[in-house]
């Protein structure tokens, strides 16, 4: 980039590369009835910078999804109004891409049918209680896959 000498009143641009520009948070929707694991999901995400969005069941995620967008979206299996693979299931219908961008949690690892569904729609999991490393780790493997244009 060459800079030209400066003359009052004329308009100046400049070439910004990519890599100069800010990157907005990236946004993940939690979905868990656990108001306490919210709550920590919460506060450990957006010190790491993300933009968090939290509901307490399914149907509440649908019109959270039906009116934003996320870069991510941390699914329990088991909740009240809607369990987690109908939310999914949802969310096939109405925005196909989102369906790469689960992490799905749980504490029912014997629960046939959850072993079923994550498997069938080979879906990434954490099994309840995890530790915050694994939910970093699993939260850039779908980022990653996002960069790559595989979610």
């Amino acid at each position: 980039m060459q800079n030209k000498p400066f003359i009052p009143g004329e308009e100046r641009t400049h070439d910004v590369d990519d890599m100069e520009l800010p990157q907005s948070p990236k946004k993940i929707l939690v979905l868990d009835d656990d108001p306490t694991l919210t709550e920590v999901l919460r506060d450990f995400l957006e010190l790491e910078g993300y933009q968090v969005a939290v509901v307490h069941n399914g149907v509440e995620g649908v019109k959270m999804v039906m009116g934003e967008s996320f870069d991510l979206i941390l699914c329990d299996m088991v909740m009240p109004n809607m369990r987690g693979d109908m939310f999914y299931k949802a969310v096939e219908r109405t925005k196909p891409r989102l369906c790469k961008r689960f992490v799905f949690m749980t504490g029912h690892q014997t629960d046939k049918e959850v072993n079923d569904f994550i498997r069938g729609i080979r879906g990434l999991v954490l099994w309840k209680p995890f530790e915050m490393h694994q939910l970093t780790e699993a939260i850039g493997l779908i980022l990653k896959k996002i960069e790559t244009g595989k979610a």
